[in-house]
């Protein structure tokens, strides 16, 4: 399984892939060091599969509880023995203040990747903008007075551009991360525990984005709902981080009740996280409605 490395056709967009890992990567600058940006992302990017996978046993498992429950600080995973690589210690970081609850450490691995990647290509460069795109999880970089336009995905079954969101260089968020329920083939590789279509999330960096995006979809529930199908996740995946976990399978048309239900209660989880300084904001969609938290409300499209 080798390293595929290539400029897409359009000639400005970079495109890394080895294994489960499909990255894209622009930069936006001078050419010269636009140029060394990429070089720096195609040497970094061989050995972050490589590393994550020695150890992947542990990313796999829940995190230990918290401190009051006689766990581990932080600190002792992430400078510790049990955790040596910088993508591996970004996703326990990222995943750290959800302990109290079920979560694995590849709650954030697509975002803990963009944002290493992003880290290393900008080393020593002097870019106007950059993004590194790890499968709708993005880290990104935007220098004084710049800005992006990113697209909101409502549905990731059928991706389609549904809004907009502008992402300017004053605002504190340099990651955005989509989170939601889907199976294998039907718009992600991950699952979820709840039926939110899709949770998109701005926070601080792309692996923050990504584990508080996990767990505002988690929230956006209706427990033991008849039109919801729940199976164990091994079921779908045998090497899911989340085992034999119930996972949301299908979901019937809802009552616009039932809908305002679910989404209140992701709605109230992604308000905590917010009023916690673990996000910037939030946009909710479950059966075609839009719910938002924050400084993040898209421009729908018509």
């Amino acid at each position: 399984m080798s390293i595929q490395a290539a400029l897409l056709p359009d000639g400005r967009r970079l495109h890394l892939q080895h294994g489960p890992i499909d990255l894209i990567i622009e930069a936006f600058g001078a050419p010269d060091e636009v140029a060394a940006a990429y070089r720096q992302a195609v040497d970094a990017f061989q050995e972050v599969l490589s590393t994550l996978v020695q150890e992947l046993a542990f990313l796999k498992s829940p995190l230990p509880p918290g401190e009051a429950a006689g766990g581990p600080k932080p600190a002792d995973l992430i400078r510790g023995e049990r955790v040596r690589g910088p993508v591996a210690k970004r996703m326990v970081a990222a995943c750290w203040p959800y302990r109290a609850e079920f979560i694995t450490p590849m709650a954030a691995v697509a975002g803990a990747v963009a944002d290493h990647m992003l880290a290393r290509m900008l080393e020593g460069r002097t870019l106007d903008r950059a993004y590194v795109n790890d499968g709708g999880d993005i880290a990104f970089h935007l220098a004084p007075g710049q800005s992006l336009t990113c697209g909101v995905v409502a549905d990731l079954a059928a991706p389609a551009v549904d809004g907009t969101i502008a992402l300017t260089s004053d605002l504190p968020v340099r990651g955005i991360a989509t989170s939601g329920r889907a199976t294998k083939g039907q718009g992600g590789r991950s699952f979820s525990f709840g039926i939110a279509d899709a949770v998109t999330v701005l926070a601080r960096d792309a692996a923050a984005a990504d584990a508080a995006a996990t767990i505002i979809a988690n929230a956006v529930d209706l427990p033991r709902h008849p039109a919801i199908r729940r199976g164990p996740a091994s079921g779908i995946d045998p090497d899911s981080d989340l085992g034999d976990r119930l996972v949301t399978l299908s979901v019937d048309e809802l009552s616009a009740a039932d809908v305002a239900t679910a989404l209140d209660a992701g709605i109230a989880r992604a308000k905590h996280l917010r009023r916690s300084g673990l996000i910037h904001g939030a946009v909710l969609v479950l059966q075609g409605r839009f719910a938002t938290v924050g400084a993040a409300a898209p421009r729908l499209a018509a």
